[in-house]
């Protein structure tokens, strides 16, 4: 049975885990989690250290440098919940700044599981490397808010 953790504790962790993040160095993140981690994002599951291995690399591979800023933290039992904002550049200046939320469910004060939740339409830029992709891009975003604005 897991025992009950420490809010504090977790939060100080989850903020460690953002620091380490920044440095965009994969071995420094993998001792914050269960080895059984599971990690969620773009409809994905990736289960274990390994494929949490492989996700890092990619994310890492995106971006030149990357920032985050907490808009709202909350800890409920062993789930922290944190609204913020990713700083990043890529392609030698290029910067967007992205809203996101991340739920992290610890067991033992180790993630046992990563949720990511983000408008997959805001990165598609970084994706983007011609006239017509980025084109595409700004239309299907036009498209979106049409009616709204």
């Amino acid at each position: 049975m897991n025992e009950s953790q420490s809010k504090a504790k977790i939060i100080k962790l989850a903020a460690k885990l953002d620091d380490d993040l920044e440095l965009l160095e994969v071995d420094k993140i993998i001792p914050y989690f269960d080895e059984d981690c599971e990690i969620e994002i773009f409809g994905l599951k990736l289960k274990g250290t390994k494929n949490l291995k492989k996700w890092l690399h990619w994310f890492f591979n995106l971006f030149d440098t990357i920032k985050f800023e907490p808009i709202v933290i909350m800890v409920e039992n062993d789930t922290f919940f944190e609204e913020f904002i990713i700083k990043v550049s890529f392609n030698q200046g290029k910067e967007l700044n992205v809203k996101l939320a991340e739920v992290l469910e610890y067991q033992n004060y180790k993630i046992k599981s990563l949720r990511l939740y983000l408008d997959r339409l805001e990165f598609a830029d970084i994706f983007a490397t011609g006239f017509l992709s980025k084109k595409i891009i700004k239309l299907i975003k036009q498209k979106s808010l049409e009616g709204l604005v």
